[in-house]
Protein backbone atom coordinates (compact mmCIF):
# COMPACT_ATOMS: atom_id res chain seq x y z
CA UNK A 1 0.00 0.00 0.00
CA UNK A 2 1.10 3.52 -0.65
CA UNK A 3 2.06 5.40 2.48
CA UNK A 4 2.54 9.07 3.19
CA UNK A 5 6.03 10.50 3.09
CA UNK A 6 7.83 10.35 6.40
CA UNK A 7 9.99 13.06 7.94
CA UNK A 8 12.70 10.47 8.56
CA UNK A 9 15.86 11.82 6.92
CA UNK A 10 17.30 10.08 3.91
CA UNK A 11 21.00 9.82 3.20
CA UNK A 12 22.70 11.59 0.29
CA UNK A 13 26.19 10.71 -0.84
CA UNK A 14 27.97 12.57 -3.64
CA UNK A 15 30.12 10.11 -5.55
CA UNK A 16 32.61 10.12 -8.38
CA UNK A 17 33.18 6.49 -9.19
CA UNK A 18 34.23 6.35 -12.83
CA UNK A 19 36.96 7.73 -15.00
CA UNK A 20 36.30 10.22 -17.76
CA UNK A 21 35.57 8.58 -21.13
CA UNK A 22 38.32 8.33 -23.71
CA UNK A 23 37.14 8.99 -27.26
CA UNK A 24 39.82 6.70 -28.72
CA UNK A 25 39.25 3.67 -26.48
CA UNK A 26 36.64 0.93 -26.82
CA UNK A 27 34.57 0.25 -23.70
CA UNK A 28 34.58 -3.52 -23.16
CA UNK A 29 31.85 -3.38 -20.51
CA UNK A 30 29.00 -3.68 -23.01
CA UNK A 31 30.52 -6.39 -25.20
CA UNK A 32 28.90 -9.82 -25.43
CA UNK A 33 30.98 -12.98 -25.82
CA UNK A 34 30.64 -12.83 -29.61
CA UNK A 35 31.59 -9.17 -29.88
CA UNK A 36 34.49 -9.56 -27.48
CA UNK A 37 35.62 -12.57 -29.51
CA UNK A 38 35.72 -10.42 -32.67
CA UNK A 39 37.62 -7.75 -30.76
CA UNK A 40 40.33 -10.17 -29.64
CA UNK A 41 40.51 -11.74 -33.09
CA UNK A 42 41.35 -8.30 -34.50
CA UNK A 43 44.09 -8.03 -31.87
CA UNK A 44 45.49 -11.40 -32.99
CA UNK A 45 44.57 -13.06 -29.67
CA UNK A 46 43.18 -16.54 -29.01
CA UNK A 47 39.45 -17.11 -28.22
CA UNK A 48 40.13 -18.15 -24.63
CA UNK A 49 40.93 -14.51 -23.82
CA UNK A 50 37.19 -13.79 -23.97
CA UNK A 51 36.46 -15.97 -20.95
CA UNK A 52 39.39 -14.56 -18.99
CA UNK A 53 38.52 -10.92 -19.57
CA UNK A 54 34.77 -11.33 -19.04
CA UNK A 55 35.41 -12.95 -15.65
CA UNK A 56 37.68 -10.09 -14.63
CA UNK A 57 35.17 -7.45 -15.73
CA UNK A 58 31.87 -8.94 -14.56
CA UNK A 59 32.78 -11.45 -11.83
CA UNK A 60 35.70 -9.70 -10.17
CA UNK A 61 34.68 -6.13 -10.93
CA UNK A 62 38.21 -5.24 -12.09
CA UNK A 63 38.57 -2.06 -14.11
CA UNK A 64 42.36 -1.83 -14.54
CA UNK A 65 43.84 -4.19 -17.15
CA UNK A 66 47.12 -4.31 -15.19
CA UNK A 67 45.24 -6.17 -12.44
CA UNK A 68 44.18 -8.93 -14.86
CA UNK A 69 47.13 -11.08 -13.87
CA UNK A 70 46.48 -14.12 -16.10
CA UNK A 71 46.81 -11.95 -19.21
CA UNK A 72 50.23 -11.56 -20.77
CA UNK A 73 52.08 -8.28 -20.28
CA UNK A 74 51.95 -7.72 -24.04
CA UNK A 75 48.15 -8.09 -24.11
CA UNK A 76 47.72 -5.85 -21.08
CA UNK A 77 49.78 -3.19 -22.84
CA UNK A 78 47.62 -3.53 -25.98
CA UNK A 79 44.42 -3.21 -23.95
CA UNK A 80 45.68 -0.14 -22.13
CA UNK A 81 46.26 1.52 -25.49
CA UNK A 82 42.95 0.73 -27.21
CA UNK A 83 40.35 -0.30 -24.62
CA UNK A 84 38.88 0.51 -21.22
CA UNK A 85 36.30 -0.73 -18.71
CA UNK A 86 34.12 2.23 -17.80
CA UNK A 87 30.94 2.37 -15.77
CA UNK A 88 28.59 5.34 -15.92
CA UNK A 89 29.49 7.86 -13.24
CA UNK A 90 27.46 7.90 -10.01
CA UNK A 91 26.90 11.50 -9.01
CA UNK A 92 24.52 10.96 -6.09
CA UNK A 93 23.22 8.12 -3.95
CA UNK A 94 20.15 8.31 -1.73
CA UNK A 95 19.03 5.78 0.85
CA UNK A 96 15.39 5.51 1.92
CA UNK A 97 14.22 4.77 5.43
CA UNK A 98 13.05 1.37 4.13
CA UNK A 99 16.51 0.49 2.76
CA UNK A 100 15.77 1.28 -0.88
CA UNK A 101 18.72 2.87 -2.65
CA UNK A 102 18.61 5.26 -5.60
CA UNK A 103 21.60 6.30 -7.66
CA UNK A 104 21.72 9.26 -10.01
CA UNK A 105 23.94 8.01 -12.83
CA UNK A 106 25.69 10.27 -15.33
CA UNK A 107 25.99 8.80 -18.82
CA UNK A 108 28.33 9.69 -21.66
CA UNK A 109 26.37 12.57 -23.18
CA UNK A 110 26.27 14.34 -19.80
CA UNK A 111 22.67 13.43 -18.99
CA UNK A 112 21.64 11.61 -15.83
CA UNK A 113 19.33 8.63 -15.30
CA UNK A 114 18.21 6.84 -12.16
CA UNK A 115 18.82 3.30 -10.92
CA UNK A 116 16.99 1.84 -7.91
CA UNK A 117 17.80 -1.12 -5.65
CA UNK A 118 14.94 -2.59 -3.59
CA UNK A 119 16.18 -4.94 -0.83
CA UNK A 120 14.33 -8.13 0.02
CA UNK A 121 16.06 -9.83 2.94
CA UNK A 122 19.61 -10.68 1.90
CA UNK A 123 18.77 -10.28 -1.78
CA UNK A 124 16.95 -7.71 -3.83
CA UNK A 125 15.70 -6.30 -7.11
CA UNK A 126 17.61 -3.80 -9.22
CA UNK A 127 15.47 -1.51 -11.39
CA UNK A 128 17.55 -0.17 -14.28
CA UNK A 129 16.99 2.47 -16.96
CA UNK A 130 17.26 1.89 -20.71
CA UNK A 131 16.75 5.43 -22.05
CA UNK A 132 17.48 8.99 -20.99
CA UNK A 133 13.89 9.99 -20.33
CA UNK A 134 11.12 8.21 -22.20
CA UNK A 135 9.84 8.57 -25.74
CA UNK A 136 6.33 7.61 -24.61
CA UNK A 137 4.04 9.87 -22.58
CA UNK A 138 1.93 7.76 -20.26
CA UNK A 139 -0.28 10.25 -18.46
CA UNK A 140 0.38 8.93 -14.93
CA UNK A 141 4.18 8.62 -15.17
CA UNK A 142 6.50 11.33 -13.88
CA UNK A 143 9.37 10.04 -16.02
CA UNK A 144 7.35 10.52 -19.20
CA UNK A 145 6.65 14.16 -18.37
CA UNK A 146 10.39 14.87 -18.57
CA UNK A 147 10.47 14.05 -22.28
CA UNK A 148 13.22 12.12 -24.09
CA UNK A 149 16.88 12.69 -24.87
CA UNK A 150 18.68 9.50 -25.97
CA UNK A 151 19.01 5.73 -25.85
CA UNK A 152 21.51 4.26 -23.42
CA UNK A 153 24.34 2.16 -24.83
CA UNK A 154 24.71 -1.48 -23.81
CA UNK A 155 27.66 -0.50 -21.60
CA UNK A 156 25.56 2.18 -19.87
CA UNK A 157 22.79 -0.33 -19.19
CA UNK A 158 25.06 -3.14 -17.99
CA UNK A 159 27.14 -0.58 -16.12
CA UNK A 160 24.21 0.10 -13.81
CA UNK A 161 24.21 -3.57 -12.79
CA UNK A 162 27.97 -3.67 -12.27
CA UNK A 163 27.92 -0.41 -10.32
CA UNK A 164 25.12 -1.56 -8.02
CA UNK A 165 26.73 -4.92 -7.27
CA UNK A 166 30.07 -3.28 -6.52
CA UNK A 167 28.49 -0.57 -4.38
CA UNK A 168 26.44 -3.06 -2.36
CA UNK A 169 29.50 -5.24 -1.75
CA UNK A 170 31.25 -2.20 -0.30
CA UNK A 171 28.37 -0.90 1.82
CA UNK A 172 26.48 -4.09 2.70
CA UNK A 173 29.04 -6.93 2.59
CA UNK A 174 26.74 -9.22 4.57
CA UNK A 175 24.54 -9.70 1.51
CA UNK A 176 25.42 -12.99 -0.21
CA UNK A 177 24.03 -12.02 -3.61
CA UNK A 178 22.48 -8.62 -3.24
CA UNK A 179 21.16 -8.31 -6.80
CA UNK A 180 19.05 -11.42 -7.37
CA UNK A 181 16.60 -9.84 -9.85
CA UNK A 182 17.01 -7.22 -12.57
CA UNK A 183 14.00 -5.42 -14.03
CA UNK A 184 14.02 -3.02 -16.98
CA UNK A 185 11.43 -0.80 -15.31
CA UNK A 186 13.45 2.36 -14.80
CA UNK A 187 13.50 5.31 -17.14
CA UNK A 188 12.56 4.60 -20.75
CA UNK A 189 10.68 2.12 -22.94
CA UNK A 190 13.13 -0.79 -23.32
CA UNK A 191 11.76 -2.05 -26.63
CA UNK A 192 12.39 1.33 -28.25
CA UNK A 193 16.11 0.76 -27.55
CA UNK A 194 15.87 -2.78 -28.85
CA UNK A 195 19.38 -3.80 -29.88
CA UNK A 196 21.17 -2.34 -26.86
CA UNK A 197 18.60 -3.78 -24.44
CA UNK A 198 18.80 -7.25 -26.01
CA UNK A 199 22.61 -7.19 -25.78
CA UNK A 200 22.40 -6.03 -22.16
CA UNK A 201 19.90 -8.78 -21.29
CA UNK A 202 22.23 -11.34 -22.84
CA UNK A 203 25.16 -10.13 -20.74
CA UNK A 204 23.13 -10.00 -17.54
CA UNK A 205 21.99 -13.62 -18.04
CA UNK A 206 25.34 -14.93 -19.39
CA UNK A 207 27.28 -17.12 -16.94
CA UNK A 208 30.38 -15.14 -17.87
CA UNK A 209 28.43 -11.97 -17.20
CA UNK A 210 26.19 -11.79 -14.14
CA UNK A 211 24.57 -15.22 -14.38
CA UNK A 212 21.08 -14.09 -13.41
CA UNK A 213 18.35 -16.53 -14.46
CA UNK A 214 16.01 -15.68 -17.33
CA UNK A 215 13.18 -16.01 -14.81
CA UNK A 216 14.73 -13.22 -12.74
CA UNK A 217 15.47 -10.76 -15.54
CA UNK A 218 12.36 -8.90 -16.70
CA UNK A 219 11.88 -6.53 -19.62
CA UNK A 220 8.85 -4.28 -19.26
CA UNK A 221 7.02 -2.71 -22.18
CA UNK A 222 4.05 -0.39 -22.61
CA UNK A 223 3.12 -2.34 -25.73
CA UNK A 224 5.49 -1.84 -28.67
CA UNK A 225 3.90 -4.71 -30.55
CA UNK A 226 6.32 -5.17 -33.50
CA UNK A 227 9.29 -5.21 -31.11
CA UNK A 228 7.54 -7.84 -28.98
CA UNK A 229 7.44 -10.21 -31.94
CA UNK A 230 11.07 -9.42 -32.67
CA UNK A 231 12.03 -10.06 -29.04
CA UNK A 232 10.42 -13.50 -29.21
CA UNK A 233 12.86 -14.40 -31.99
CA UNK A 234 16.01 -13.63 -30.00
CA UNK A 235 15.28 -14.01 -26.28
CA UNK A 236 13.22 -15.80 -23.64
CA UNK A 237 13.72 -13.16 -20.96
CA UNK A 238 10.75 -12.67 -18.63
CA UNK A 239 8.20 -10.13 -19.84
CA UNK A 240 6.07 -7.53 -18.07
CA UNK A 241 3.39 -5.56 -19.89
CA UNK A 242 2.27 -2.16 -18.60
CA UNK A 243 -1.46 -2.48 -19.30
CA UNK A 244 -3.16 -0.15 -16.77
CA UNK A 245 -6.58 -0.30 -18.42
CA UNK A 246 -8.89 -3.10 -19.64
CA UNK A 247 -10.44 -1.24 -22.60
CA UNK A 248 -9.05 0.69 -25.57
CA UNK A 249 -11.11 3.76 -24.72
CA UNK A 250 -9.50 4.13 -21.31
CA UNK A 251 -6.05 2.90 -22.29
CA UNK A 252 -5.88 5.43 -25.13
CA UNK A 253 -6.01 8.14 -22.45
CA UNK A 254 -3.53 6.56 -20.05
CA UNK A 255 -1.06 4.89 -22.43
CA UNK A 256 -1.06 6.80 -25.74
CA UNK A 257 0.86 4.10 -27.66
CA UNK A 258 -2.37 2.10 -27.43
CA UNK A 259 -3.77 4.29 -30.22
CA UNK A 260 -1.17 2.74 -32.53
CA UNK A 261 -1.18 -0.79 -31.08
CA UNK A 262 -4.59 -1.45 -29.44
CA UNK A 263 -5.22 -4.03 -26.78
CA UNK A 264 -6.28 -6.82 -29.16
CA UNK A 265 -2.97 -6.61 -31.03
CA UNK A 266 -1.06 -6.43 -27.75
CA UNK A 267 -2.76 -9.54 -26.36
CA UNK A 268 -1.98 -11.45 -29.58
CA UNK A 269 1.68 -10.44 -29.27
CA UNK A 270 1.71 -11.55 -25.63
CA UNK A 271 0.30 -14.96 -26.53
CA UNK A 272 2.95 -15.30 -29.24
CA UNK A 273 5.73 -14.38 -26.82
CA UNK A 274 4.39 -16.69 -24.13
CA UNK A 275 4.38 -19.61 -26.57
CA UNK A 276 8.15 -19.39 -26.79
CA UNK A 277 8.81 -19.33 -23.05
CA UNK A 278 8.09 -22.98 -22.30
CA UNK A 279 6.14 -24.51 -19.44
CA UNK A 280 5.61 -22.89 -16.05
CA UNK A 281 6.29 -19.36 -17.37
CA UNK A 282 3.89 -16.45 -17.19
CA UNK A 283 3.74 -12.83 -18.29
CA UNK A 284 3.38 -10.14 -15.64
CA UNK A 285 0.59 -7.64 -16.27
CA UNK A 286 1.25 -4.32 -14.55
CA UNK A 287 -1.83 -2.35 -13.57
CA UNK A 288 -1.44 1.01 -11.80
CA UNK A 289 -4.58 1.84 -9.83
CA UNK A 290 -5.78 5.46 -9.75
CA UNK A 291 -8.70 6.68 -7.72
CA UNK A 292 -11.87 6.95 -9.79
CA UNK A 293 -10.03 6.32 -13.07
CA UNK A 294 -9.40 2.58 -13.50
CA UNK A 295 -10.16 1.13 -10.05
CA UNK A 296 -13.91 0.47 -10.28
CA UNK A 297 -15.51 -2.99 -9.96
CA UNK A 298 -16.45 -2.95 -13.65
CA UNK A 299 -12.80 -2.40 -14.53
CA UNK A 300 -11.82 -5.44 -12.48
CA UNK A 301 -14.43 -7.56 -14.26
CA UNK A 302 -13.29 -6.30 -17.67
CA UNK A 303 -9.66 -7.00 -16.79
CA UNK A 304 -10.42 -10.57 -15.69
CA UNK A 305 -12.34 -11.20 -18.92
CA UNK A 306 -9.54 -9.74 -21.05
CA UNK A 307 -6.85 -11.89 -19.43
CA UNK A 308 -8.79 -15.13 -18.94
CA UNK A 309 -6.91 -16.97 -21.72
CA UNK A 310 -3.46 -15.51 -21.02
CA UNK A 311 -1.10 -17.27 -18.61
CA UNK A 312 -0.24 -14.30 -16.47
CA UNK A 313 -0.01 -12.80 -13.03
CA UNK A 314 -1.43 -9.35 -12.35
CA UNK A 315 0.69 -6.87 -10.43
CA UNK A 316 -1.56 -4.23 -8.87
CA UNK A 317 0.36 -1.00 -8.25
CA UNK A 318 -1.08 1.85 -6.17
CA UNK A 319 -0.43 5.09 -8.05
CA UNK A 320 2.43 7.19 -6.68
CA UNK A 321 1.41 10.88 -6.94
CA UNK A 322 3.64 13.62 -8.36
CA UNK A 323 2.95 17.35 -8.87
CA UNK A 324 0.54 18.10 -11.67
CA UNK A 325 -0.37 14.51 -12.47
CA UNK A 326 -4.08 15.11 -11.86
CA UNK A 327 -4.46 11.62 -10.38
CA UNK A 328 -4.86 10.29 -6.84
CA UNK A 329 -3.78 6.95 -5.47
CA UNK A 330 -6.37 4.22 -5.09
CA UNK A 331 -8.14 4.04 -1.72
CA UNK A 332 -7.61 1.01 0.51
CA UNK A 333 -11.26 0.07 0.10
CA UNK A 334 -11.19 0.19 -3.71
CA UNK A 335 -7.92 -1.73 -3.86
CA UNK A 336 -9.32 -4.50 -1.67
CA UNK A 337 -12.52 -4.67 -3.72
CA UNK A 338 -10.58 -4.76 -7.00
CA UNK A 339 -8.29 -7.46 -5.67
CA UNK A 340 -11.21 -9.54 -4.33
CA UNK A 341 -13.05 -9.47 -7.67
CA UNK A 342 -9.96 -10.63 -9.57
CA UNK A 343 -9.31 -13.37 -7.02
CA UNK A 344 -12.87 -14.69 -7.28
CA UNK A 345 -12.49 -14.83 -11.04
CA UNK A 346 -9.42 -17.02 -10.73
CA UNK A 347 -6.71 -14.45 -11.44
CA UNK A 348 -3.23 -14.63 -9.94
CA UNK A 349 -2.63 -11.33 -8.16
CA UNK A 350 0.18 -9.48 -6.43
CA UNK A 351 -0.02 -6.05 -4.83
CA UNK A 352 3.18 -4.07 -5.15
CA UNK A 353 4.21 -2.48 -1.88
CA UNK A 354 5.37 1.09 -2.41
CA UNK A 355 9.10 1.33 -1.64
CA UNK A 356 11.44 4.30 -1.64
CA UNK A 357 8.65 6.86 -1.81
CA UNK A 358 10.52 9.26 0.49
CA UNK A 359 13.37 9.52 -2.05
CA UNK A 360 11.13 9.54 -5.16
CA UNK A 361 12.23 6.01 -6.07
CA UNK A 362 8.76 4.48 -6.26
CA UNK A 363 7.16 3.20 -9.45
CA UNK A 364 6.52 6.04 -11.93
CA UNK A 365 8.52 8.60 -9.92
CA UNK A 366 11.96 8.31 -11.54
CA UNK A 367 13.24 11.60 -12.94
CA UNK A 368 16.68 12.18 -14.44
CA UNK A 369 18.55 15.30 -15.54
CA UNK A 370 18.79 15.92 -19.29
CA UNK A 371 17.90 18.16 -22.20
CA UNK A 372 14.50 17.11 -23.52
CA UNK A 373 14.50 16.74 -27.31
CA UNK A 374 10.71 16.53 -27.49
CA UNK A 375 9.68 19.76 -25.76
CA UNK A 376 7.35 17.73 -23.54
CA UNK A 377 9.02 18.79 -20.30
CA UNK A 378 8.57 22.49 -21.13
CA UNK A 379 4.92 21.95 -22.06
CA UNK A 380 4.31 20.11 -18.79
CA UNK A 381 5.99 22.91 -16.84
CA UNK A 382 3.85 25.57 -18.57
CA UNK A 383 0.73 23.59 -17.72
CA UNK A 384 1.76 23.41 -14.07
CA UNK A 385 2.43 27.14 -13.98
CA UNK A 386 -0.89 27.90 -15.67
CA UNK A 387 -2.67 25.87 -13.01
CA UNK A 388 -0.54 27.47 -10.25
CA UNK A 389 0.89 24.15 -9.15
CA UNK A 390 4.12 24.55 -7.19
CA UNK A 391 6.81 22.07 -8.12
CA UNK A 392 9.43 21.34 -5.49
CA UNK A 393 13.06 20.80 -6.53
CA UNK A 394 13.90 17.24 -7.51
CA UNK A 395 14.81 15.26 -4.43
CA UNK A 396 18.20 14.33 -5.83
CA UNK A 397 18.95 18.08 -5.92
CA UNK A 398 17.18 18.92 -2.63
CA UNK A 399 19.17 22.03 -1.62
CA UNK A 400 17.17 22.71 1.54
CA UNK A 401 16.00 19.28 2.63
CA UNK A 402 16.97 17.79 6.02
CA UNK A 403 19.54 15.28 4.77
CA UNK A 404 23.10 14.39 5.65
CA UNK A 405 25.62 14.91 2.85
CA UNK A 406 29.09 13.45 2.84
CA UNK A 407 31.86 13.04 0.31
CA UNK A 408 32.61 9.51 -0.71
CA UNK A 409 36.11 8.68 -1.99
CA UNK A 410 36.31 7.55 -5.58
Amino acid sequence: MSSSTSNTPTTDMDTTTSAQPSKSRINLLGMSQDKLGEFFKELGEKPFRVQQVMKWIHHEGVQNFDEMTNLSKVLRAKLNECAEVREPEVTLEKISKDGTRKWLVKVENGSCVETVFIPQGKRGTLCISSQVGCALDCSFCSTGKQGFSANLSTAEIVGQVRMAIRSLKETEPERQRAVSNVVFMGMGEPLLNFDNVVDAVSLIMDDLGYGISKRRVTVSTAGVVPALYKLAEVSDVSLAVSLHAPTDELRNELVPINRKYPIEQLMEACQHYLAGLGEHRAITIEYTLMDGINDKPEHACQLAELLKDLECKINLIPFNPFPGSGYKTVTDENLETFQRILYKKGCRIMVRTTRGEDIDAACGQLVGKFNDRTGRSARHQRRLEANKINVLPLKHEAPNSPVHSSERPS
